[in-house]
This record gives structure tokens, sequence and C-alpha cells, in this order.
């Protein structure tokens, strides 16, 4: 199914990224690991047949056309390169902030863009964003980070909307709570890992694995007709956000002062 297809992933020198090249490889695709690090990339690409090692900073126009050049017109493209800066609104620097969004948010727009223009003149292509659950519900401390993601989760959209009729399908995966990559020091505190396991209606923490596998879904025929889409990956997590409010131990009679003529609520 994947044979004579390429798939480069940006951020692929450890973590997310590293999985989604390792799976890709297994699935037959010439695989491009690009990254910023290249010694990492080349480490990664060592453990895949036939995969290249590409430096490059996703926020510099030039090295991105220069790693294309090398590369290739890739049938898939998992824009997946991101850094975070925690911090208070309050106290954060512009420049720490700047630089998340020329990574995260800048530099999902500019390959995107590149790569769309080759997958354009190539007849089509895939594109997969990589968002986080940051970008649909607010976090602490996430406030740079958060509002890169909420605003890939838009730009998958219009990127959607804009290549579509070129045969460029773009979506977008948007993890939870992750077991390695960026979370992986703050998963080494045992009861910090805990809590934060006890949070997921799964249970459990989410692997870099279960990440790269719904990429690799999206970018396949089998998901030919989902278009503009952000798939979260967080073992219920987002949807669990409310269960943490404060409620009353049953709902009888809640609420029945308010719609009975002359009950106070203390009767």
């Amino acid at each position: 199914m994947t044979a004579d297809r390429s798939l480069l992933v940006t951020g692929g020198a450890a973590g997310i990224g590293a999985e989604i090249a390792r799976l890709a490889g297994a699935a037959g695709y010439r695989v491009g690991v690009l990254d910023t690090d290249g010694t990492g990339a080349r480490r990664v690409a060592g453990e895949i047949n036939g995969a290249a090692a590409l430096a490059a900073s996703v926020s510099e126009e030039d090295e991105i056309e220069a790693a294309l050049d090398s590369f290739g017109t890739p049938d898939v493209l998992v824009n997946n390169a991101g850094i975070v800066r925690f911090g208070p609104l309050l106290e954060h620097g512009a420049e720490d902030f700047r630089a998340v969004v020329a990574v995260n948010l800048v530099g999902t727009f500019l390959c995107g863009r590149a790569a769309a223009r080759r997958m354009a003149a190539a007849g089509g292509g895939r594109i997969v964003n990589m968002a986080s659950m940051n970008g649909t519900v607010p976090g602490p401390n996430a406030g740079a980070y958060a509002s890169t993601k909420a605003g890939i989760i838009m730009l998958t959209q219009q990127m959607a909307l804009e290549w579509s009729r070129f045969g460029i399908r773009v979506n977008c995966v948007a993890p939870g709570l992750i077991d390695g990559g960026m979370s992986a020091p703050i998963n080494v505190d045992p009861v910090l890992r805990a809590e934060r396991e006890l949070a997921v209606p799964a249970g459990r923490l989410g692997s870099t694995s279960d990440i790269a596998k719904a990429v690799l879904w999206l970018a396949s025929p089998d998901a030919d007709y989902v278009c503009g889409q952000t798939l979260l990956v967080d073992g219920g997590i987002t949807m669990s956000i409310l269960s943490q409010l404060p409620r009353p131990a049953s709902v009888d009679g809640v609420g029945d002062a308010a719609r009975t003529p002359g009950r106070s609520a203390a009767s």
C-alpha cells in the first residue's frame, strides 16, 4: 500500500516525531527525518532502511526549500516540530512567546506551504499537522504553547479548505498526556505521573506509538474522505474536564425551589 510512497516528518529526531518516522519506515514509506538536531536526525534515520536525515529549521524558508530539494516532493508531510516555553502570561517574555509562535505556528505554515506547492504540481498529497489538547482547552502556564496549537487547528482547516481542490488532504492530530517527547521530564516524578494517569479516563498516559498510529491512519487511503479535521488522541481527558467540577450527590430536587411558587430554597 505504501510502496514507492514517501513521508517527511519535521521534528523527527526524538519523541513523537521519531516514532512516526519508525512506524512509517516499517509500513514501507521512504522516510525523511527533518530536525534542527542533525545528529539526532541521522541517528533516527539510521534505524530506518533507506531513510534520509535532513538538518533544517522549520522557521527558515530557505532551509525548508533546501530540504525539499534534497528529499523531493513528499507524498505525506507531517508537521510535527514544536517547542514549549512554560510560564504565566503576566511574566512571559516577548522573545520566548515569539520563539514558540515562530516554530509551532509559522513553521507549520511555512513547511505546509512549501510542500503543498510541490504536491499540487505532482497531483496531490497528504499533510498531517500536530496540535495538542492544549489547542482545545487552556492549561496552567501554557499560554504561548496553547495559543499556537489552537492556531494550528484553525490553520489546518484553512489549508484543507484552500488546498483540497489540488488533491491535498490536510488534517490534524491533537495528543493528550503522552509518556514521552516533551512530556518525558514531567513524568519522571512518580507522584506527578500517578496523578496524571488518574486524570485520564483511559487510565494511562498515551504512548508516542498511539500518536504515530493516528498520524499514519490520516495519511492512509482509509482516511481519504477525512478533510480539515482534528483527531484528539487523549484517552478521553479533554472530554472529562467538566467531571472535575463540584456536583451535588443527587440531582433530585435541584432547582425545584425556583420552579415552585411559594417554595423557598430552605423548605
